[in-house]
């Protein structure tokens, strides 16, 4: 449904998505950010979904054409600790939102794992979101402090979950409370990956559902 594009960074340099325009013209945007495991058809997929539903979608290329496959943890692993993750969310990610925000639409940004944490960072960096959609990812909170998140947040988290374990979970609420942000977060009987369908040990259908239509009418309740 969608097509591979190549987008211009802030800085000038060229960076490479998948892109899925919504039937209508004016629709508002939604940067999509891959897993540790790169821009897989699962990412795609997403990005399909988002147009069905709505919106222009765009799912930048962090780790510029690898693909790492789902069996590989040490090779992902290795794939993520090299990403630069400032670069990836002020750079790639922002030239994403401005790619998509260029008639004027309203633009949000949301991610899975990896790009979860990137969604957290770029709700402090990228100031042309409106709101941004969270899936078990948190950084570090020297990338991003929760004093800092200048959008409203929706946030959905697996109860099993050695990544992002429930005791972070609690501890980035009540940082954000704390902080008078907006935030609403949701927690699942399910697994880190529930919502990723290519992974059938992980994937949780009925959670998957449920935090996907808590997501997209969070986003149409903040991007029209």
């Amino acid at each position: 449904m969608g097509t591979s594009i190549t987008f211009k960074r802030p800085d000038g340099k060229d960076a490479n998505g998948y892109l899925a325009n919504a039937a209508r013209g004016n629709a508002p945007g939604v940067v999509v950010v891959q897993e540790w495991w790169g821009l897989s058809e699962n990412i795609k997929g997403l990005c399909d979904r988002f147009a069905l539903a709505g919106f222009d979608a765009l799912a930048p290329d962090l780790y510029a054409g690898v693909l790492v496959p789902y069996h590989d943890t040490d090779a992902a692993n290795k794939q993520m600790t090299s990403l630069d993750f400032m670069d990836a969310t002020t750079q790639t990610v922002r030239g994403a939102a401005q790619f998509l925000a260029k008639n004027g639409a309203k633009v949000g940004l949301t991610g899975f794992c990896l790009g979860g944490a990137v969604t957290i960072i770029g709700a402090t960096k990228v100031p042309e979101l409106a709101a941004g959609v969270v899936f078990y990812g948190i950084p570090p909170e020297q990338a991003a402090k929760p004093a800092d998140v200048k959008i409203p947040l929706q946030a959905h988290f697996a109860n099993t979950d050695d990544w992002c374990t429930p005791q972070l979970v609690d501890g980035f609420e009540k940082a954000m409370k704390q902080a008078g942000k907006s935030f609403e977060v949701f927690r699942y009987d399910a697994q880190h990956a529930f919502v990723n369908e290519q992974r059938v040990s992980v994937h949780d259908r009925a959670a998957a559902e449920l935090a996907w239509g808590r997501a997209t009418e969070f986003f149409r309740k903040h991007l029209g």
